[in-house]
């Protein structure tokens, strides 16, 4: 039986974590049956890989998947296996991490003796901030590895008290999960530190420091190797990211504030935000690291009376340092903050203003102050969960969230092409995505996708003579034997051949297209076409027995080849 005494204690825990869980799928119920967006196709486990040789290849194809984090992926196969494409399994599994997140995040704030640890819960669990880490399948990177970073920084917390092996064995095995989810986790060891100077107002090297030691270096080998397969694999390199040590510097403090802004004030939180210009001529650019920098000197001259702040803000920023400009990651061509890049260090913010507002409701001297200020923080939740639920409502669907997102960032030249795709996919709609894909082109001239995209558009509306000169841009920003200079080809070509007397240049066009994708049919098939009409009867029969050879199924080579072998006899 246990302690009486106990079981009370633990009651009101049990009941809170129900209401906690309620409010969460509440406030994220419109999300619940929403669509794919963005790169979710990209993180769901494609067909190919919904084997036990496909889960081998999860861990050891360094471009099997998205991006290199093998448990992720790994939970994304365990996932596809149990429902498929199914939507609603993927958003309920990143509700249930989330309450769970915001459950170990009482749990630590209670471990750690600070005041007000449920509200802190309840403030992580209904903030609006989280809505893209949640609502997004994707996120489930963010979701997932933080159980693992929080858990790892629990266990870790309990060694620290008893100093036994298996609590370090415990917390170094969590900690690893959470790096083989997300390698921003690996500034676990940099907060754990930072913890231990807030509650002993020192550190020693053999009690706090050596024992972390093995986390950094497996910190430092994750998070290097992340940048590593950013820059070279996925392709974070280029004219966006040439930054000098004085931009990034700027950025990473412009960086810092806009997330504590928007943990502060989460007003038109946006999918993509605007991509800043970071001058290093315009002078009110440094105000941000002068405020950032007399903010931190204050903290740290309230040391003597209490170390929370400073201590809170050096989590925060240590959190937030992989995504801070120092190092290249792809979202960086469109934007340098998103939401779901601060999803992990928002809790350290969160914690210390739950634990300040406790402690002011526990200093206030008449109960009518004290009970005003409950219901003005009862009042604040039931407002965040608001805005939680309404934000929630874009990610019903992928045409959703890029409309929304367009109406507050209408320059958004990522968000212009997304649209343009999902309204090309019909034939009906195709009409509407020209526009779009024009605006993301007049948005970034170099955009190649886009202007490819706009040049599809453009053939199958029937303005085949405006869609060149976005497949001759294509060939002018991407030379080279790819698949996007491989089509430009060949709708050049087919442009061409419907053209007087450039009949010569379709030819060539097609050449290039057949040499760079040798098996497809149908560039072999209008090759074909382009040579019978030059004279060419033999290499034009070779093309049509080719693309029979290749596409058995398809009617227009046989009907050509048939028409040639009859004009050859």
């Amino acid at each position: 039986m246990p302690h009486p005494s106990r079981t009370a204690r633990s009651s009101p825990d049990i009941w809170l974590g129900l209401l906690m869980l309620g409010l969460i799928v509440l406030a994220y119920s419109p999300a619940l049956t929403g669509g794919l967006v963005w790169d979710d196709d990209a993180h769901i486990t494609r067909t190919a890989l919904r084997s036990w040789d496909g889960l081998r290849r999860i861990w050891f194809d360094l471009g099997a998947t998205q991006q290199y984090y093998p448990l992720l992926h790994s939970a994304f196969w365990v996932e596809a296996r149990l429902w498929g494409d199914e939507v609603l399994g993927y958003h309920l599994v990143n509700v249930l991490l989330h309450f769970i997140d915001a459950s170990l995040v009482v749990v630590v704030a209670q471990r750690l003796g600070i005041r007000g640890a449920w509200l802190a819960g309840f403030l992580f669990a209904l903030h609006p901030v989280h809505v893209e880490s949640v609502a997004w399948i994707s996120e489930q990177k963010n979701t997932l590895s933080l159980a693992f970073y929080l858990g790892a920084a629990l266990a870790y917390l309990r060694f620290d008290q008893r100093r036994r092996p298996q609590d370090y064995a415990l917390a170094l095995g969590l900690f690893v999960l959470a790096l083989l989810t997300k390698t921003v986790t690996a500034t676990l060891p940099a907060a754990l530190l930072v913890v231990f100077w807030w509650q002993r107002g020192r550190l020693e090297w053999r009690r706090d420091v050596v024992p972390l030691l093995p986390w950094f270096v497996l910190a430092a080998a994750g998070g290097l190797f992340t940048a590593w397969v950013e820059r070279r694999i996925i392709g974070a390199e280029g004219a966006e990211f040439d930054l000098g040590l004085m931009q990034r510097g700027l950025l990473a403090a412009r960086v810092i504030c806009f997330y504590l802004w928007k943990l502060f004030w989460p007003a038109r939180l946006i999918f993509t935000y605007p991509r800043w210009a970071v001058d290093t001529a315009a002078r009110w650019q440094y105000l941000l690291p002068l405020g950032l920098a007399s903010l931190t000197a204050a903290f740290w001259w309230l040391r003597g009376r209490t170390r929370a702040p400073l201590a809170s803000l050096l989590i925060f920023g240590g959190s937030l340092f992989p995504v801070l400009g120092f190092f290249n990651i792809y979202p960086f061509r469109y934007s340098y903050v998103a939401d779901h890049f601060q999803y992990l260090a928002s809790v350290a913010i969160i914690v210390a203003t739950a634990g300040l507002v406790a402690w002011l409701l526990d200093r206030a001297g008449a109960p009518f102050i004290r009970r005003a200020g409950q219901f003005a923080v009862v009042a604040l939740l039931g407002f965040l969960g608001l805005l939680t639920w309404r934000q929630s409502r874009m990610y019903r669907d992928a045409e959703t969230l890029d409309r929304v997102t367009l109406q507050r960032n209408p320059d958004s030249f990522k968000e212009q092409n997304n649209l343009g795709r999902l309204l090309a996919r019909s034939t009906r709609t195709v009409g509407e995505a020209i526009p779009h894909y024009e605006a993301a082109v007049r948005l970034k001239p170099d955009h190649v996708l886009a202007h490819y995209s706009l040049g599809v558009a453009l053939y199958v509306s029937g303005r085949q003579s405006e869609a060149v000169e976005h497949f001759r841009r294509v060939l002018e920003l991407k030379p080279g034997g790819t698949l996007l200079t491989g089509n430009s080809h060949f709708f050049l070509g087919v442009i061409l051949m419907s053209e007087p007397g450039r009949l010569d240049d379709a030819l060539s066009e097609l050449t290039e297209a057949v040499r760079v994708k040798p098996d497809d049919v149908e560039a072999r098939t209008k090759f074909g076409e382009a040579l019978e009409r030059v004279g060419h009867l033999a290499e034009a029969r070779a093309q049509f027995e080719t693309a029979v050879r290749l596409g058995p199924n398809y009617a227009p080579a046989r009907e050509d080849l048939a028409r040639v072998m009859k004009r050859g006899r």
